[in-house]
């Protein structure tokens, strides 16, 4: 009889486990942050799903999320106590915050730092005897070194704003002049995308030698730098650190230059291919089609207007891994609005083949500002003179994606919906992410296999599912 009954019990149990799943679910609307909703389970039944999901079905692969070191960051930082960092960074980095696992680092001076700097300003330095990192060990050194107390295993990834500047053509760091900056004049402006950088083989060479430097600097340092990718958006022109690149000039750089320089050099990272912000495909196509570039080039870096060529690109090279770079910035609104536009980002580059997603700035002062004034937005802000921490919009949306979605992941395929993305982790467990943008709550029905749960998302949410996939 005893035999029986526990027989029974188990046949039982095994019973509802297949028809009852449990279904994790959090939230986050403008009034409530990061909410553990009610359970839900994934059942046996029949219905008329408004998402379907396709386990088996697996799309590319995830290999992480993350954000930018800038100095601005670490200086708005240091404006709280030793605790309050703390606490900060373990909620940026940690397995139980955002689990950021692949961050970005400017290669010298941009508009997020303190001024124009480069590792070697001496001019005609071709030998790179002046070059030096000793500025980073006071502020990116120091910033990238908190995160990897937390995340050890953090992959960090680099590219010039800007060479030095007696690289450049107009011997400047900007393209331009703005009414602040009298340093340079319009006399020296580059108006077009004609290569900024001096093309002669010396300056070539040395800026390769450059790169490789930056690299063992670094390891020294006891930071491994993954990969560097050779010029933040080349096709652009503003009046702060920057440099364009004709694409043809760009892939004669990296396959007679730079390629060789680090295989001569043993360097022990890879050359990416970014950050490219051309919306007209031609201009990464030129690259990776090109011999010599090609055989160096193991990824791809797009930001802003290349969204317009990432489903083309993506289909012409599919065996190329792609990552969104920056995320487009804001102007200080740090609202809700702002995590929906950046919703939209996320869900169209993730949805045409990108494996990886970068926010820009993770910490800023309240005004968001530039070193020439530009009031971007952050994920978190600290007011410098009331010690007030605040985390945006933003920060709680890729909380929502980087805490569920581990590298390693695959994005599987789903039936077609703006508002969801879906991922299958290496463990076997199931992530769905949806946003409701609607005014009023919403209710979907999501299928997987002969199995389906019904959802009830709040007015104006990020919502984070996840379940194993049994």
């Amino acid at each position: 009889m005893n035999k029986i009954f526990l027989t029974l019990t188990i046949f039982l149990l095994i019973t509802i486990g297949t028809l009852a799943q449990k279904v994790s679910w959090t939230y986050t609307t403008e009034t409530e942050q990061w909410v553990k909703g009610k359970s839900l389970s994934l059942k046996s039944a029949e219905s008329n799903a408004n998402i379907t999901i396709y386990p088996n079905d697996k799309l590319q692969k995830m290999d992480g999320f993350g954000a930018c070191f800038n100095e601005l960051g670490w200086e708005a930082l240091q404006s709280v106590d030793e605790e309050f960092r703390t606490n900060i960074i373990t909620d940026l980095f940690s397995k139980e915050g955002v689990n950021f696992s692949l961050c970005r680092m400017p290669l010298g001076s941009n508009d997020y730092s303190l001024n124009y700097y480069s590792y070697n300003d001496v001019p005609e330095d071709f030998e790179m005897k002046n070059f030096n990192i000793n500025r980073d060990r006071y502020i990116l050194i120091p910033y990238i070194k908190e995160a990897l107390k937390v995340r050890p295993d953090l992959e960090i990834w680099a590219s010039p704003w800007v060479p030095p500047l007696w690289m450049k053509v107009n011997n400047h760091y900007a393209m331009g002049p703005y009414g602040g900056d009298k340093s340079i004049s319009e006399g020296q402006a580059i108006r077009n995308n004609a290569t900024a950088f001096k093309m002669e083989n010396r300056y070539l060479q040395a800026y390769a030698l450059y790169f490789s430097k930056f690299v063992e600097a670094y390891e020294n340092e006891g930071i491994d730098i993954s990969f560097i990718m050779v010029q933040n958006e080349p096709i652009y022109q503003p009046h702060w650190q920057s440099c364009t690149w004709r694409p043809e000039d760009l892939a004669f750089f990296i396959g007679r230059f730079l390629g060789p320089q680090f295989q001569k050099d043993e360097t022990k990272a890879d050359i990416w291919l970014g950050t490219v912000n051309s919306g007209d495909p031609n201009y990464a196509r030129t690259i990776l089609k090109d011999g010599e570039a090609s055989k160096y080039i193991k990824g791809l870096g797009v930001q802003w207007d290349f969204k317009h060529a990432i489903s083309t690109i993506h289909s012409e090279f599919p065996n190329t891994t792609i990552m969104q770079t920056e995320s487009e910035c804001g102007n200080g609104e740090r609202n809700w609005a702002s995590a929906e536009y950046t919703w939209s980002l996320i869900n169209q580059y993730i949805s045409n083949g990108t494996n990886s997603y970068m926010y820009w700035n993770m910490i800023l002062d309240p005004t968001g500002a530039s070193t020439w004034g530009w009031k971007q937005n952050a994920m978190i802000t600290i007011d410098k003179v009331s010690k007030q921490v605040t985390y945006n919009p933003e920060y709680y949306l890729m909380k929502h994606l980087s805490h569920y979605v581990k590298p390693g992941a695959h994005r599987i395929k789903t039936t077609e919906n703006k508002d969801h993305l879906a991922f299958i982790n290496p463990n076997g467990e199931i992530v769905l992410m949806i946003m409701n943008q609607e005014e009023s709550d919403k209710d979907v029905d999501v299928a997987v296999a002969d199995k389906n749960v019904s959802l009830k998302l709040k007015a104006k949410s990020i919502n984070t599912f996840t379940w194993m996939n049994n």
